[in-house]
């Protein structure tokens, strides 16, 4: 494109009018303030007039610093340091600046003596004073230096600016003094003149200073690693130059969490938080006040809602209005540009012009370019800043609330919720932060945009307005949808991690019933609702998309056709046509930012809501206990005490009376749903207190009813927080029968107990639950049932020797929560509950007497227990309780129980076998009772040595034994870890990662989204050059002539072509981008969950739970909402660099040679920050996960930190979680800024050299030839964005490239091991199958994981159909290993296991699990229906269903709720007892009906009644089936056909009870005779006695 031919002739340019200026009297300076002629309007070097010198270049920096004197004193007084020290830096500023103030004095001297020299020229009033004001300046730099060393601050902001601002003034001052005297040839004033040569000096050398941060001891103090930021100079924090090592180091090796810096201290979770519940506290008190106003009749007004946006603003306004003020001076800064260009566009036009305002003009575009990159990225740091001190405190207050909610919070707020709350929506704030200026700055932008544009077309910018303020009402439609679809997926993402984890809960229940494909399905449903939610945002923001992409060109085609239109002598040419698209390029990007800007705004006030729900709800008031006086006899006190789970709730416990004096054992008894575990929630302040009062005195130990153990060592779980103390220490593991699990555990106390105690048995996570209360030393121990999970003689061992009147807790008040009847005469006071109401409290004996509901309960189960084993003389006889009954109450009160019983005693056994193993002569009818007596004294001291624990503590064991114990477990502590650190990858993101994104979104989709997105830029560009030929039009006709109509029709005809073509290609592009996006999160999230839904358990057991749910909350997340976003701008961004460079290098031919070193070295710094980067956003990712496991351990374990009072160690734990978290996320979003400073010096770059070749043309004629000089205008326009885009480019790259970190993670997840196929088609088994139910192992032998040993060792053995095995043996003698192998949870490394005949191994899972039931030992609810959690498949009828409740004894309960099947079952079926799911489980087993059942110990942590139930149904539902108990109670099996006996993994014995009681060298024989269980002569006669009685 060449410009109009030239005839030669010019016409000659008229001579500047010179303007002169002084606004001061006479005499105040030497000559004018201001003169164009020496200044301006000269065809040389410009300068100052000295006046101008005098004033306005001295008082500008001294100004300046007064100013901003507040602010400096300000950051001085926050600071916490004292520092006397002084450093070379502090004594170098120090110096030089009260060298500085004695040139000022000496220069104000020797201007006086000049004054008072009469044969002198008297100096200016202004000579004066600028020496004045410059001595109070350099005592003030004096004063602050002091104060910043004073307190240890490493640089000063407004110190750095005065130099500056000073430096540059003094060297126009300095260049005017050496100019004056070379051309004058003799230095006038020669004293002042050296003066001043020393003063330049000192003022370069101070500014060299600014950039050395002043490293003081006191900020490294206690940070093994401080962060450099603490002590980097003013300009380090601005270009981020402090973390240049970083970068480096991450270039040359993988980042790992060892090269991560300490947390600032400005940025500490902790200082946050509490300022924000500070205000957020104010903000519920005023709620408070305005409820208690509206209940008193003062007010008609709502009540008021409290505010999360005001405490947010309250907490965080102060760096959010500096930032604003940032982004002010940013937006204005923008607009220097086109001003610059139209000047310059000027310049070229203008041969006459002198050549140094060309290059006054380019400098001025660097400057402005430097100065906007630096301010921009300066701001952007304070705003992720603030946004990740939003998170932080988001995430720890939500932390701290979730300890303190109420019961009936907890209902309405599961845990999948509350994790969304600290993964998503506390994340969001963190996005939110950098475009929350955005939108005001946008249409600040857009305004200053169009008054520009006014000032080129006049009115006709009217018509661009307008097509702005059209586009508003779907602009506003479009919001509106997007917020209502943002609360619905918001809902459905909740509803997706609740039920994810839920699953991950109870995964072995699933992988046991073989239901995964069940629940499998509700969440691909659950996620179905949220991508279809997703879609139609995606597609809402695809014609957002295109509306704000396309606006900057409907405002030009309607400002320009306005402009042509409206009247004929209205032409544009190339100043309007260049400067109005520098304005119109300037309008695209907040154009662009908008919808991202508005869409975070939406999702951050849909999450505001969710969030302040949260926080509002009641929290457990500490007041409900009071605390007694330490004087007073009693320790518990209750008066009148009436309880709820609810404010507005029925009460649930009613006036209770208690006073248990200090030091008292009480025991709490009564049936299932009494209310014994709410008297424990009442007493530790969980439940609504209606009435009364209640009072303890003292700590509090508490031992829930279901042991809660933490992700930590056993030693650190058994502390809790405490000071180790080893002979405490030692004493509690004795007394809780430990000892002899450290010597089996792989690394001793030092072993790493998995998540939800996964590597223990119940029994030991019960003790170790017991240990924790033990050693806290707690005045006042809370005991809910903590020996219903232990074996009976390890239950007895704990009695004895902890809880007991001669345990360690003796002296100690303890409430004992109890199904068992032989510790009752052992207690001071027994309570006895009944509906929520104590019916009976007093001793033992009182109750017997009272003839009572406890005398009825003891004497049913005593007079089944007639039979009881004889034990030696420590031991708790059930004849001697007996014999106090009949003495007590009489033996016709026992007979009448006996009676009542008698019609069991004489049931046929279902089996047609004689089952007897103690006396051949005893009665089929005696010897069932026989049995249920020692099934029911399982509960008492009888027990399988050594599972879970020593059977006896070893009286005389000498303290140094136990430290050798302890000495030697110590050496094993590396071999304790369970679950291993979280996998990072390293280095960069691998290719396969990107293709298997592009995959996801289908490859087809990709590219032809690609090349709408070319077309669509390429329109654009192809506009801008139309629109630059239009603009040439003008310049090639004559004067007063204009172009034709039919010209200006084609020319703009042709422009709306383009730009249409550019609408049509970007909104199909933006759908493309939408289709492809809702395919990628579908994709995603299937493959994830389908290889999770099929992991092998050892995955799960080694894994935390955190760590998955963080895949899919925070992965998923990005996955859905930021990698989309992220690349929708950088498509936009790497177009629109191309179209730049290709448009500069088609105008601009020679630039192509700077375009190549430039290149390289973006490419270059992008490469080198990458590497960090992506490390960095990788260990952000990884030290995310342990924020989560710990706050769902410790809301599972929140009652126990509410009763111990430990919630502040668990809140500061939380706080150094989130701040391990943010020292990897600091550097992360730091090191944006490090490249983005550097890599838009690129951008600037481009625009000065863009101009230079313009002034260059001008200047030198040969070089225009290849120059389009005229068309430079257009290449300066386009440049001028350059800067931002190049910004926003990597911004986008690293983001992108950071995010894509979550696709990785998920692929990892993805690509998982998996087990076998649930279903082998061609390998089925009958659907009967199997129909006799005979066990075969042939030399069976498995390990849990690869790496481990042999745990079953080539086990043989035949089960005949119909046999009822039981299985025992020692911890770790293999016994859950083969129920866990029979159901193939673990697969065999040798030989099989046959089941009628079929190798388990070559058939499905499914097949395989679904063929035989289990009764798990602790039963496991998911939330949903009730009869969702029977029959998750739909299998059976409503009416087997209900047969099935009936026949577990739960059909009168399950009719008389509300919803009957469709009762909703609270998280982990919290609103039912433990005796209510194990019957629901038993429901389960009964539905099934297989010919295998397989019992683990079903019955030992649930109350007698309910054992009873469970028992008499199996015994008749299952008479026809094969039965393997695995036995944790000996006496619990002692009824079984066959008994296997295994030890270290292999069957020892294998026969019937007899036989095996006839070998005394067997191990089944020690066994029992350990467990008590072996007849002697008196239990013999006894026995005999009894037969004879009932036959």
């Amino acid at each position: 494109m060449s410009s109009c031919p030239s005839d030669g002739s010019t016409a000659p340019k008229p001579l500047p009018v010179r303007r002169v200026y002084h606004p001061f009297p006479d005499g105040f300076c030497r000559d004018n303030f201001w003169d164009s002629g020496v200044t301006w309007d000269t065809p040389d070097l410009p300068d100052f007039t000295t006046c101008f010198q005098s004033t306005v270049l001295i008082w500008v920096p001294c100004i300046f610093l007064w100013i901003f004197l507040p602010l400096q004193l300000y950051h001085v007084r926050t600071r916490p340091y004292r520092i006397k020290q002084w450093t070379w830096i502090s004594v170098s500023k120090m110096t030089l600046a009260l060298t500085l103030a004695a040139i000022s004095l000496t220069d104000m001297f020797l201007n006086m003596a000049s004054w008072m020299d009469e044969g002198a020229a008297n100096p200016a009033v202004a000579d004066l004073l600028q020496d004045i004001l410059g001595l109070a300046t350099y005592l003030l730099v004096a004063f602050t230096v002091f104060t910043d060393k004073r307190r240890a601050r490493a640089s000063s902001g407004p110190l750095f600016f005065f130099w500056l601002l000073t430096l540059i003034c003094t060297l126009i001052t300095c260049r005017s003094l050496i100019q004056s005297a070379i051309d004058k040839g003799v230095v006038e004033r020669g004293i002042q003149f050296g003066l001043y040569i020393i003063y330049t000096l000192c003022v370069i050398a101070q500014f060299v200073l600014t950039f050395y941060g002043e490293k003081f001891a006191a900020l490294k103090s206690g940070d093994k690693n401080p962060c450099p930021a603490q002590y980097a100079s003013f300009p380090s924090e601005l270009i981020f130059s402090w973390l240049s090592g970083l970068v480096y180091k991450g270039w040359k090796k993988p980042l790992d969490e060892d090269d991560l810096w300490s947390t600032l201290p400005e940025d500490r979770t902790k200082l946050n938080v509490e300022i924000l519940e500070k205000h957020w506290k104010a903000e519920l008190q005023r709620r408070d006040r305005s409820l208690a106003a509206v209940r008193a009749g003062k007010t008609k007004a709502k009540v008021y809602e409290p505010s999360l946006t005001k405490a947010l603003w309250k907490a965080y306004w102060s760096p959010l209005v500096f930032s604003g003020l940032l982004r002010v001076i940013n937006d204005l800064s923008i607009f220097v540009s086109p001003q610059l260009l139209s000047k310059l566009i000027d310049f070229v036009k203008d041969p006459d012009e002198p050549g140094w305002k060309g290059y006054l003009y380019a400098i001025l575009l660097l400057m402005s370019s430097c100065t906007q990159t630096i301010i921009l990225n300066y701001y952007l740091n304070i705003c992720m800043r603030i946004g990740m001190h939003v998170r932080g405190s988001v995430v720890a207050e939500v932390y701290r609330k979730a300890l303190l909610i109420t019961s009936e919070a907890k209902r309405s707020s599961n845990v999948g919720e509350i994790v969304n709350l600290m993964s998503v929506d506390a994340q969001r704030f963190m996005d939110f932060m950098a475009y929350i200026h955005v939108l005001w700055s946008g249409p600040l932008q857009m305004a200053l945009a169009i008054y520009f544009l006014s000032q080129l077309v006049s009115v006709s910018v009217v018509a661009g307005v307008a097509t702005l303020v059209l586009l508003v009402p779907l602009q506003g439609f479009i919001v509106v949808k997007v917020k209502g679809l943002q609360v619905v997926q918001m809902k459905e993402k909740d509803s997706r991690i609740k039920m994810m984890n839920e699953i991950l809960n109870g995964m072995k229940v699933l992988k046991l019933y073989a239901w995964e494909a069940s629940f499998q399905n509700i969440v691909a449903t659950i996620r179905g609702r949220e991508l279809s939610t997703l879609r139609k945002a995606a597609n809402f923001g695809a014609v957002a998309y295109f509306t704000f992409i396309a606006s900057p060109f409907f405002v030009a085609l309607a400002t320009f056709a306005t402009y042509v239109l409206t009247d004929e002598t209205n032409v544009l040419n190339k100043k309007k046509a260049f400067v109005a698209l520098s304005l119109l390029n300037i309008l695209r990007l907040p154009l662009t930012l908008l919808p991202a800007a508005i869409t975070m705004a939406l999702q951050v006030a849909v999450s505001i809501k969710r969030l302040s729900k949260f926080l509002c709800n009641d929290e457990l008031d500490a007041g409900i206990v009071s605390a007694l006086e330490a004087s007073s006899p009693s320790s518990v006190v209750m008066k009148n005490a009436t309880f709820s789970w609810s404010k507005e709730g029925p009460p649930f416990l009613n006036n209770l009376q208690l006073n248990i004096k200090q030091g008292s054992l009480v025991a709490v008894v009564g049936h299932v749903g009494s209310g014994k575990s709410s008297l424990c929630s009442a007493l530790l302040g969980l439940m609504e207190k209606i009435g009364g009062d209640v009072a303890i005195k003292g700590k509090i130990g508490y031992v829930p009813q279901q042991a809660w153990i933490q992700n930590l060592t056993l030693r650190d779980n058994i502390l809790f927080g405490k000071e180790y103390q080893p002979w405490r220490y030692d004493k509690t593991l004795d007394t809780c029968s430990l000892r002899k699990d450290l010597e089996m555990l792989s690394a001793g106390d030092r072993t790493e107990i998995g998540e939800r105690g996964t590597n223990l048995s119940g029994g030991q996570r019960q003790r170790i639950s017991l240990a924790r209360a033990v050693y806290s030393d707690a005045d006042v121990f809370i005991l809910d049932d903590p020996l219903s999970a232990v074996d009976a003689h390890v239950g007895k061992h704990i009695f004895e020797n902890v809880i007991g009147p001669h345990g360690m807790l003796c002296g100690k008040t303890r409430l004992l929560v109890t199904h068992g009847v032989s510790f009752l005469p052992q207690t001071d006071l027994i309570i006895v509950l009944d509906n929520g109401a104590i019916s009976e409290m007093g001793t033992y004996h009182q109750l017997l007497r009272n003839r009572g509901v406890f005398a009825d309960f003891l004497r049913t189960y005593l007079a089944e227990a007639e039979t009881i084993e004889e034990e030696n003389e420590e031991d708790l006889d059930v004849d001697l309780i007996k014999e106090e009954l009949i003495k007590e109450i009489g033996v016709e009160y026992l007979n009448a129980a006996r009676q009542s019983i008698a019609p069991s005693l004489f049931q046929q056994d279902t089996h047609g076998r004689s089952m007897s193993v103690i006396s051949t002569g005893t009665s089929l009818a005696a010897s069932q009772k026989i049995r249920e007596v020692m099934r029911r004294e399982s509960r008492r001291p009888s027990s399988i040595p050594g599972q879970g624990g020593q059977v006896r503590l070893r009286r005389g064991t000498s303290a140094k034994r136990k430290s050798e114990t302890l000495e030697k477990v110590e050496v094993r502590e590396d071999k304790g870890r369970l679950v291993e650190s979280e996998k990072s990858e390293t280095g960069g993101v691998k290719w396969s990662v990107y293709f298997m994104l592009i995959r996801m979104m289908g490859l087809p989709t990709v590219i032809i989204m690609s090349i709408f997105y070319a077309i669509s830029y390429g329109s654009n560009v192809g506009s801008n050059f139309w629109l630059a030929a239009w603009a040439e039009d003008s310049e090639c006709l004559p004067e007063g002539t204009y172009i034709s109509k039919e010209q200006r029709d084609y020319r703009l005809g042709i422009y709306a072509a383009f730009g249409i073509s550019q609408g049509i290609f970007i909104l199909l592009a933006a759908f493309g981008l939408a289709r492809a996006r809702i395919q990628a999160s579908r994709k995603s999230h299937e493959r994830m969950l389908h290889r999770i839904m099929r992991a092998p358990m050892a995955f799960f057991d080694t894994t935390p739970l955190g760590r998955i749910v963080n895949r899919f909350s925070k992965d998923i997340d990005t996955i859905d909402i930021s990698i989309p976003s992220n690349l929708e701008v950088w498509l936009y961004c790497l177009y629109s660099v191309i179209s730049i460079v290709l448009v500069i290098c088609i105008n601009t031919p020679p630039f192509a040679v700077i375009l190549l070193p430039l290149g390289a070295f973006y490419y270059f710094m992008q490469r080198y920050f990458i590497a960090t980067s992506r490390q960095l956003k990788r260990l952000e990712a990884v030290s995310r996960s342990p924020i989560y496991s710990h706050f769902q351990e410790s809301v599972a374990g929140s009652s126990v930190i509410w009763a111990t009072k430990q919630g502040p160690r668990f809140v500061a734990e939380n706080e150094r979680r989130v701040d391990h978290n943010n020292a990897a996320y600091y550097p992360n979003m730091a090191s944006q800024r490090w490249i983005a400073v550097r890599l838009e010096f690129v951008g600037i770059c481009v625009t000065f050299f863009s101009a230079m070749f313009a002034v260059l043309g001008h200047e030198y004629p040969a070089l225009g030839k290849v120059i389009n000089a005229q068309q430079i205008g257009l290449s300066i326009s386009y440049s001028l964005q350059l800067t931002q885009i190049l910004n926003w480019f990597v911004r986008m790259a690293s983001e992108l490239e950071s995010n894509v970190v979550s696709v990785e993670r998920v692929k990892e997840y993805s690509e998982i091991t998996t087990e076998a196929a649930w279903e082998l088609e061609g390998s089925r088994p009958p659907p009967d199958w199997p129909t006799q139910g005979q066990v075969q192992l042939k030399n069976y032998q498995t390990r849990y994981r690869p790496e481990l040993d042999l745990v079953l060792k080539g086990v043989d053995a035949d089960i005949l159909p119909g046999e009822k095995i039981g299985i025992v043996g020692r911890t770790g003698a293999g016994k859950s290993s083969l129920t866990l192998a029979l159901f193939r949870i673990i697969e065999a490394s040798e030989g099989a296991i046959l089941i009628d005949g079929i190798n388990i191994a070559n058939i499905g899972l499914h097949d395989v699990r679904s063929r035989i039931t289990i009764l798990p030992q602790e039963p496991v609810l998911f939330s949903g229906s009730l009869r969702l959690n029977l029959d998750p498949f739909n299998r059976f009828s409503d009416e087997e269903v209900w047969l099935a409740l009936e026949n577990s004894h739960l059909k009168k309960f399950v009719s008389a709720l509300p919803q009957g099947l469709s009762h909703t079952v609270a998280d982990g079926g919290e609103n039912y007892s433990v005796g209510q799911r194990q019957l629901i489980c038993l429901a389960r087993a009964l539905l099934r009906k297989t010919k295998i059942l397989v019992l683990d110990e079903a019955t030992a942590a649930i109350d007698l009644e309910t054992d009873d139930l469970i028992q008499d149904t199996i015994s008749e539902k299952f008479a026809d089936c094969t039965i393997l108990t695995i036995a944790h109670r000996i006496n619990t099996i002692m009824d079984s056909t066959r008994i296997m006996v295994l030890d270290q993994g292999r069957v020892k014995e294998f026969e019937s009870p007899a036989e095996l009681l006839k070998d005394p060298n067997g191990i089944f024989y020690s066994l029992a005779k350990t467990a008590n269980l072996l007849p002697n002569s008196a239990s013999s006669d006894k026995l005999d006695q009894l037969n004879d009685e009932r036959l």
